[in-house]
């Protein structure tokens, strides 16, 4: 690929958010009844994207959980708190409908504080082993304006 373009995230400090994800070929508002809960974005097969296109595929996503804390396990925990108790209604879904579980940790790192620590707790790992989740972790870097510059930061450019 030839000048692929940059793209720059810019954060005052580094951040985290996880969320719970059910994706596949489903109608969300069984699977929010299957649960008894409220998910915070739904869509369908066929719904529109912002572009105007349709989605090939639902999604039911739940759980958002944007309170940082350095040991992001605890953001994990606080993300499946509520689906702990609801394991086997999990696997009757995985097992009823064609739908993928995802647990999404999207750190955003400044360049310039401590890396947060990514690794799941024993609990979070067994309730993904339980429900056949799958973690996705999409990591980004905040750099500042003068790196997108160019300008080296010991002022050397």
């Amino acid at each position: 690929m030839e000048n692929p373009e940059r793209i720059c995230y810019h954060t005052n400090r580094t951040q985290c958010y996880t969320y719970f994800r059910i994706t596949g070929d489903f109608d969300p508002d069984i699977i929010s009844d299957l649960l008894n809960l409220k998910p915070e974005k739904t869509w369908k097969i066929g719904d529109k994207r912002q572009d105007g296109k349709p989605f090939d595929f639902a999604s039911w996503r739940f759980g958002t959980c944007d309170e940082y804390d350095v040991l992001v396990e605890n953001q994990m925990r606080k993300t499946i708190a509520p689906l702990l108790e609801k394991v086997n209604v999990l696997k009757k879904i995985k097992q009823d409908f064609d739908v993928t579980f995802t647990l999404a940790v999207v750190p955003t790192v400044r360049f310039d504080e401590p890396a947060p620590c990514l690794a799941p707790s024993l609990e979070v790992m067994q309730f993904c082993c339980d429900t056949g989740t799958e973690m996705d972790i999409d990591l980004y870097v905040s750099a500042p304006d003068a790196f997108e510059d160019g300008v080296d930061f010991a002022g050397d450019s």
